[in-house]
């Protein structure tokens, strides 16, 4: 992942909503969700959430699948493991034993 790639996720993903809104789809991957439902789960008016979801998808934390009328979101999970691989490939100088907790 290029840094570009991880600031635009990274500053995404740093709003309340949006991080709500990522955090839904991924309980609800890899089906998705409507804007609808997404709106009624976290209570949020359709053009605020519009708004959150644009950004998302340009961030390429979630892609959409036109079903017929409707739009479905869903997270994308790879761009989120990405992004997560590049915040820890150099963790504890590359020695992953190193990184290991006590309990895991």
């Amino acid at each position: 992942m290029e840094i570009a790639n991880a600031l635009s996720a990274l500053a995404a993903l740093a709003q309340e909503s949006r991080l709500a809104v990522f955090r839904l789809l991924v309980r609800n991957a890899p089906e998705g969700m409507t804007p609808g439902v997404i709106s009624e789960q976290l209570e949020l008016p359709a053009p605020t959430l519009s708004f959150h979801l644009k950004a998302l998808a340009q961030a390429g934390l979630v892609t959409t699948v036109q079903e017929g009328r409707f739009v479905r979101y869903r997270a994308e999970i790879a761009s989120i493991n990405a992004l997560i691989s590049f915040l820890t490939e150099d963790c504890c100088g590359g020695d992953s034993q190193r990184c290991i907790t006590k309990g895991q």
